[in-house]
């Protein structure tokens, strides 16, 4: 009987409920959430995550997990044990009254920041960003004391274990180097073609009805999940209660469908970990890299595909009324301009925005950028990358994205890193099973589902990142899988 391991187990699935509603405060904030609750949502779920953070820092986790390690564990269990030991380590490193002081500072930011967003409000939104940032420097501070790591590293390892700027600088070189001259070769194609328009008005409760129809078709689980209106989309919730976000326009309803198809993957790597050990540390997604590897699959790799395409056209027409043709939408999912929104951008341009984010990130960090020149930051790097100028664009520029508001300094990388697993995983996919594109033509997604499932959904975090990429595809993270697909898919390569 591993009998320090048992308690142990007892302990983080004890963490893991108190996780659940912690989860569900923050989709109720997004979706339900009156503007007058704010002040009384921060308080609380300060309070809530004070008390996590005071069940992984509890005095005797740190002996009993050595005591555990001379038991006879399972594979599984062995994996547990590091997975709790990481978890207490990083925990440690941070007091208890500044887990519990960002939150709220986190939340109110946030709360805020939804309507200065969309009032262009900078100078409001300004010293609310400020507060948040000084207690992430000072977060990063405390965990770059304990572990030795730079102060960004350290936050980049809450999203990516073992992860580094060093290394993701040498990732993100590889594709400083092609993605410039890429960009050109296919906006320099595109502009030879024939524009295909798709012009609304397009009802919100169609576009809600193709989105429920569609995340059907990629398996989402109704019993386990729901789907909502957020002002920024995404996946939260628990395995076994997912809770999936959009937003929708009613000029154009692609963004809301490739949205909905993005959070889908999300929903359908939660909904896939595994079920033995839901509420452990080894049982949860091993990180947000792996994550986005899976809602970008979705999204990209399969969302944006041809045969896919195809195949959901009669149900976006029968809801929409109207008679568009693949070839049109096909069009308008793979167009490639550079644009002023993030979550809005196509995949080719996609990895400039992060780019930009990634080096305010560490500059916001290391205190050699204020958040009062971000706005200048910003429009200067948009300039070289994309060439765009966004002066007194604060809405669409650097007020944009949620992730900032709540403290989640670190996360951006995620993405790209994300966009490079999933073409990885694809090219290794269809050496197993043929092309994807024929896999969705003859309706065999299931298969495509399976073959995830068994090398990444029910993988939990028993392996560590590099491990778990390599045992999937036979090598770690390559970056010339992600440019082997765009200029397939873009190029005709």
């Amino acid at each position: 009987m591993s009998q320090h391991y048992q308690s142990l187990s007892k302990h983080f699935a004890q963490i893991a409920h108190f996780e659940h509603f912690s989860a569900l405060g923050d989709w109720d904030q997004a979706t339900m959430m009156p503007m007058g609750g704010s002040e009384g949502r921060s308080d609380a779920m300060a309070t809530l995550a004070g008390h996590i953070h005071a069940m992984r820092t509890a005095p005797w986790l740190m002996d009993a997990i050595a005591a555990a390690a001379d038991e006879t564990l399972s594979q599984a269990e062995q994996a547990n044990l590091r997975e709790m030991k990481r978890q207490c380590l990083e925990a440690t490193a941070v007091p208890q009254a500044l887990v519990e002081a960002k939150t709220k500072a986190a939340y109110q930011c946030e709360n805020a920041w939804r309507s200065q967003r969309k009032d262009n409000d900078w100078q409001g939104f300004k010293p609310n960003l400020e507060a948040v940032m000084r207690l992430v420097r000072e977060e990063a501070a405390h965990r770059a004391a304990a572990t030795g790591l730079a102060p960004y590293d350290t936050l980049l390892d809450k999203f990516e274990p073992g992860m580094t700027a060093a290394k993701i600088e040498s990732t993100f070189a590889q594709v400083r180097q092609f993605l410039p001259g890429l960009i050109q070769e296919v906006c320099s194609r595109q502009a030879n073609e024939q524009q295909a328009t798709i012009e609304g008005p397009f009802d919100i409760q169609a576009q809600e009805a193709i989105g429920r129809e569609i995340m059907q078709i990629l398996g989402f689980d109704f019993e386990q999940g729901r789907l909502d209106v957020s002002s920024h989309p995404f996946c939260g919730g628990v395995p076994g209660d997912v809770r999936l976000t959009t937003r929708y326009r009613d000029d154009d309803f692609t963004g809301a469908l490739l949205g909905i198809i993005h959070e889908t993957g999300h929903a359908r790597y939660e909904q896939g970990l595994p079920l033995l050990l839901r509420g452990q540390p080894a049982g949860a997604a091993r990180s947000m890299g792996v994550h986005e590897s899976q809602s970008l699959f979705f999204e990209m790799q399969l969302g944006a595909s041809q045969a896919f395409v195809e195949l959901i056209t009669p149900n976006i027409n029968h809801h929409l009324k109207r008679d568009f043709s693949p070839a049109q939408l096909i069009h308008q999912a793979t167009r490639v301009k550079p644009g002023l929104i993030r979550v809005d951008a196509d995949e080719v341009t996609y990895p400039c925005h992060i780019l930009l984010r990634f080096e305010a990130e560490k500059a916001l960090v290391d205190g050699s950028l204020s958040v009062a020149d971000l706005p200048d930051f910003w429009s200067a790097q948009m300039q070289q990358l994309l060439g765009i100028n966004t002066d007194g664009d604060y809405r669409n520029g650097c007020m944009q994205d949620i992730h900032w508001t709540l403290g989640e300094l670190g996360y951006f990388p995620s993405y790209t890193l994300g966009a490079m697993y999933a073409a990885q995983l694809r090219f290794a996919m269809e050496a197993s099973l043929g092309p994807l594109d024929s896999l969705i033509a003859n309706r065999q997604l299931e298969k495509v589902f399976t073959w995830l499932n068994t090398h990444i959904w029910s993988q939990g975090s028993l392996l560590e990142t590099d491990a778990l990429i390599s045992a999937a595809t036979g090598e770690p993270l390559n970056a010339r899988f992600l440019e082997r697909h765009l200029r397939q898919r873009y190029l005709g390569e």
